[in-house]
């Protein structure tokens, strides 16, 4: 394995340059899917296309029947301006809320479509060693439901039935993410938070900037709904107990520096690891925001909208999995225990399924503090490619392993 492994890294290096100078998308992602697709038909797996919009299902059948086990891979890339300098750097744009947009992998999904590619060539190649069957899913749309789409890659690839013929029993994923490069990490139970998205729209009454009292002064409105959230989050959530995190990240009102306008939309995000606390939290939110609304004379509209649940990794597999993960990493170089992070990741709905386990890979630039290394979702976010290997034989071993329990 190890040798089949190290044949395929420059394949996988090459696979992920070309993901990278060519970004699709949320459910655009065309290109990709026929790249991955017709990789898979060459191996000689059963490959579903179009599930899920551009989703893509790889089955593969090993000489013997038995346990069913899936890997997952996303595709989608983000609305940045790359900044990297790489060589293979994304000059590519897209559409994005009716505009047009530079793209970018800014979050490390050709990794991950690079890395599941070079497993499904490593594991087809051990065909007739395996028994039991391995399910390679390549999700559209991560990074949520683009504006206008009721649901994202996970959760509308699952209503088509990417988890049906054959059913997994469990499912396993990865993601790069800042981190010493060849270490991984992960937790049991909530590892990831879940994420909705707040929108908050005010009504007021426009009037000129001069004679504010004679309007509705959505602008002061707004700023009291900002230090509500704030506030609201520090002063009543216990901290100790599980991390939230509530932040307006948008605020559009207005088109002249005289002219008070007659309303203002807001955006954000909140993250959570508690159901019972995070509707309770929005509950206080909408009841606040309309009491403060209405001090003003003015109207507030309130909407949630969930982009991703709970990443919940189940108790036991996850136990199982650390010494699978320390046999492809070496001694020393796996965490599962590490502390919980806000970020979120649609893989958890997989896992509202079937049992599941996620994982983080550390791809820090060699030589950089991982502290200081550029995040994901930034315009710098440039993950080493020396973890490469690494991913194709974490994926390896899960399948192989979790074929062979008893």
């Amino acid at each position: 394995m190890d040798a089949a492994v190290q044949r395929v890294t420059p394949q996988v290096v090459d696979w992920r340059r070309d993901f990278h100078q060519h970004p699709e998308l949320g459910f655009a992602e065309t290109r990709s899917a026929a790249v991955i697709a017709e990789h898979l038909r060459s191996l000689g797996l059963e490959v579903r296309t179009g599930v899920g919009k551009t989703g893509v299902i790889g089955v593969l059948h090993g000489a013997r029947p038995g346990r069913v086990v899936a890997l997952r891979a996303d595709m989608d890339a983000l609305p940045v301006q790359e900044a990297t300098g790489l060589d293979f750097a994304s000059t590519a744009t897209g559409t994005y809320m009716g505009n047009t947009v530079p793209v970018a992998h800014a979050c490390g999904h050709d990794m991950h479509m690079a890395m599941l590619m070079g497993a499904a060539q490593v594991l087809a190649g051990m065909k007739d060693q395996i028994a039991g069957t391995v399910v390679f899913i390549f999700q559209p749309a991560e990074e949520g439901a683009p504006p206008g789409e009721p649901k994202g890659g996970a959760a509308l690839m699952i209503a088509e039935g990417a988890l049906n013929d054959p059913k997994p029993e469990a499912i396993f994923g990865l993601h790069v993410v800042p981190g010493r490069p060849g270490s991984v990490f992960y937790r049991p139970e909530g590892f990831m938070a879940a994420s909705d998205r707040v929108d908050i729209v005010l009504k007021g009454k426009q009037t000129h900037g001069a004679w504010p009292w004679r309007g509705v002064d959505v602008i002061a409105v707004a700023g009291q709904v900002i230090e509500t959230v704030n506030t609201l989050t520090a002063r009543t959530v216990d901290p100790t107990t599980t991390p939230t995190v509530f932040t307006i990240a948008t605020l559009n009102a207005g088109v002249r520096y005289n002219i008070i306008p007659d309303s203002a939309t807001l955006s954000g995000t909140l993250r959570t690891f508690d159901v019972a606390q995070r509707d309770a939290l929005v509950a206080r939110a909408e009841t606040a925001i309309d009491h403060v609304a209405a001090a003003y004379g003015a109207t507030a509209e309130f909407g949630v909208k969930q982009n991703a649940a709970l990443v919940f990794n189940d108790p036991g597999l996850s136990v199982w999995l650390a010494p699978v993960l320390t046999e492809a990493a070496g001694p020393g170089n796996v965490n599962p225990a590490t502390p919980p992070t806000t970020v979120a990741e649609d893989f958890s709905y997989f896992q509202q399924v079937i049992p599941g386990v996620f994982y983080h890979l550390g791809a820090s630039p060699d030589g950089v503090d991982p502290s200081q290394s550029a995040p994901n979702h930034s315009p710098e976010f440039s993950p080493n490619e020396k973890v490469l290997p690494l991913g194709v034989k974490t994926h390896v071993l899960t399948a192989l392993r979790f074929l062979e329990r008893s």
